[in-house]
């Protein structure tokens, strides 16, 4: 019975929606993807209905005690690649977590690894990654890993500014598939995490990274095979914003536009020498997740009203304060909108021009 009848069978959705969802997958398999993606059926209840039907039981990962150890010899490839991870091992079996109960192929090269019988779970792929993320950290697959990937489909982020390469070693490291992979994913688990700020430092231990997340900068986890490439990711971001990869004794600025799933994001770089090398912060202006509108950014009513009515005299000065992330740039430009009809001029002063608005 295919994924889609078990839910069918079980109440989960009616015959309306299960057509829907056949409709929009490509595959029999996928259905309860689809069907999960259009909000009509949750995850969990999908997968213990499944696991119900096949004889998997449910794992619940944030309550689950995992097994670090088992990571030293489980391939890494399917953790990254079939979203596989290794739980517990109960005498010679080893309980392996899925989100895809239909795909053995994976879980039998696993047990052709590791030499053991794999007993698999099923749990939300959701909570699977951020397993994966919490104990591997950003860009933790290896370097033959990123190099089988880099062929595969593409990754999400596009980089839509022209880049220049000097052709020098530095910059053919930079260039090459597995640093490209490794930077995309960086900056795009930046992007959907909702960060403002990427802070890239060069510290005697290796390379560190953070996010600035609702103003606060939040250490990210790197394995320390990363630190090899340290030269290369840095060297990377500087060609993307058009900066000289030569340069290592002055601070340069510079921008890059990129395209993630479908909408521009702009980036301004900075970088900085540091001690043990170049630092970067990288300013991420998402546009089409911006919603200039005060009364959606989460202003008071009771300082809405008297701001409101200070846009609309004639003429003064408003100062907006505050420290990095706490939205200065976010209400400006909802203010503007606010007052920005076909009858008003408005020419601004700005350094640098961070959304371009009619």
């Amino acid at each position: 019975m295919e994924a889609g009848e078990i839910l069918l069978k079980r109440g989960l959705i009616d015959q309306r929606q299960l057509e829907q969802a056949r409709q929009s997958s490509s595959d029999s398999n996928h259905v309860v993807d689809v069907a999960v993606q259009l909000g009509l059926v949750k995850e969990e209840d999908a997968l213990r209905a499944i696991g119900q039907e096949v004889g998997l039981d449910y794992i619940d990962l944030a309550e689950a005690e995992v097994d670090l150890s088992l990571l030293k010899s489980f391939p890494q490839r399917l953790i990254y690649r079939q979203s596989l991870f290794p739980i517990k091992r109960i005498n010679g079996n080893l309980v392996v977590a899925t989100s895809d109960p239909f795909d053995l192929y994976p879980l039998d090269e696993a047990g052709a690894a590791t030499g053991l019988c794999i007993t698999p779970v099923l749990a939300g792929r959701a909570e699977i990654a951020k397993l994966i993320k919490k104990h591997l950290g950003v860009g933790s697959e290896t370097v033959e890993g990123l190099i089988a990937q880099a062929d595969e489909d593409d990754d999400g982020l596009e980089l839509l500014s022209g880049m220049e390469s000097d052709g020098s070693e530095l910059s053919e490291m930079a260039q090459e598939a597995s640093v490209i992979r490794l930077v995309n994913e960086i900056m795009l688990e930046a992007i959907d995490a909702k960060a403002s700020d990427v802070h890239i430092e060069s510290q005697p231990s290796g390379i560190a990274v953070r996010y600035r997340i609702d103003g606060l900068l939040l250490p990210q986890p790197m394995p320390p095979e990363i630190n090899r490439f340290q030269a290369a990711i840095i060297s990377r971001l500087k060609i993307m914003s058009r900066l000289n990869i030569a340069e290592k004794r002055l601070p340069q600025d510079g921008r890059m536009k990129l395209k993630v799933h479908g909408r521009e994001v702009d980036v301004r770089v900075s970088v900085i020498p540091m001690i043990n090398g170049e630092g970067i912060v990288m300013r991420l202006l998402d546009k089409g997740a911006m919603v200039f509108d005060l009364q959606k950014i989460g202003m008071d009513e009771t300082i809405y009203k008297p701001y409101r009515e200070l846009l609309d005299l004639p003429h003064g000065i408003v100062l907006v304060t505050g420290p990095t992330g706490s939205g200065k740039t976010t209400t400006l430009y909802a203010s503007l909108l606010e007052i920005n009809t076909p009858d008003v001029k408005i020419i601004t002063t700005e350094d640098p021009v961070e959304y371009q608005l009619e």
